[in-house]
């Protein structure tokens, strides 16, 4: 099936729903299903964006902004996942509850315009992964269109520059919950420690990275071909984290792994 077939799909699903409510955080799997749903529903499209606990440094501006490239009507809604249960707790199923109050959060929001359907950017390449989140949407009645349509990552991405749409992986956007080992208590000061660790090194020029929380421990993910950047400024780099609170500044020799947590 060509990407112009699969645009077809996607629209005539969309456009069967008469008006959705699209679970926007600004990246790229959101941010196409919010242009197509905009492109076939117009003002009977709205993207609406949690401002969760975790949420990276800058990520609500990056909603704000890509929402605003588009066109589309947007709100944010606040969502304090941590006092859901099962979430702060860490758990491999954290996703999982996070996700049901926060689909039971949008289902509301839906109801006040007058929807009767959100739509999640899950998609097809997702579900070969570990993705608790996606039971919660199954059991919401949340609508996959990149499931339903077979449309994995790489077509997403494909897609999204024929249409020129914001290039944005959403790792500013990124839930911040990840960088915690299972079974380590997530709290707010903990994931403020983080954010701010991994807002610094983006300042250091560093793309793709995570700095992962170890009971206080920074362990450091960048890809192989920039450990210079951090081994050149270790000092500073160290002196800085310590100064967030990290204990024990590390890199990990592995490099970048996305998902690294579910390993």
């Amino acid at each position: 099936m060509t990407l112009v077939d699969l645009v077809e799909r996607l629209e005539g699903l969309l456009a069967d729903t008469g008006g959705v409510v699209v679970a926007f955080s600004g990246g790229v799997d959101s941010t196409l299903l919010a242009y197509l749903s905009l492109k076939v529903l117009g003002e009977r499209a709205v993207a609406v964006t949690a401002n969760l606990s975790s949420l990276a440094p800058g990520g609500l501006g990056v909603a704000r902004q890509v929402a605003c490239e588009l066109g589309i009507r947007h709100r944010v809604v606040d969502y304090d996942e941590l006092s859901e249960y099962g979430v702060a707790e860490n758990g491999r199923d954290r996703c999982y509850y996070c996700k049901k109050g926060l689909f039971r959060r949008l289902r509301v929001v839906a109801g006040d315009f007058g929807f009767d359907v959100i739509v999640d950017g899950t998609s097809s390449s997702d579900l070969e992964e570990w993705r608790p989140g996606y039971r919660a949407a199954l059991e919401a009645g949340v609508l996959m269109p990149y499931v339903e349509c077979g449309v994995g990552r790489e077509e997403i991405r494909a897609i999204s520059r024929g249409f020129g749409l914001p290039g944005n992986e959403g790792l500013h956007a990124m839930c911040l919950s990840t960088r915690f080992p299972y079974g380590q208590r997530i709290t707010v000061e903990g994931i403020r420690r983080v954010g701010l660790a991994e807002e610094y090194l983006r300042g250091l020029g560093l793309d793709e990275l995570r700095v992962r929380d170890h009971g206080g421990i920074a362990r450091i993910e960048v890809d192989p071909k920039e450990f210079g950047v951090i081994i050149d400024q270790s000092s500073d780099v160290s002196d800085h984290l310590r100064g967030l609170g990290f204990r024990y500044v590390t890199l990990d020799l592995d490099g970048f792994r996305s998902g690294s947590m579910d390993l």
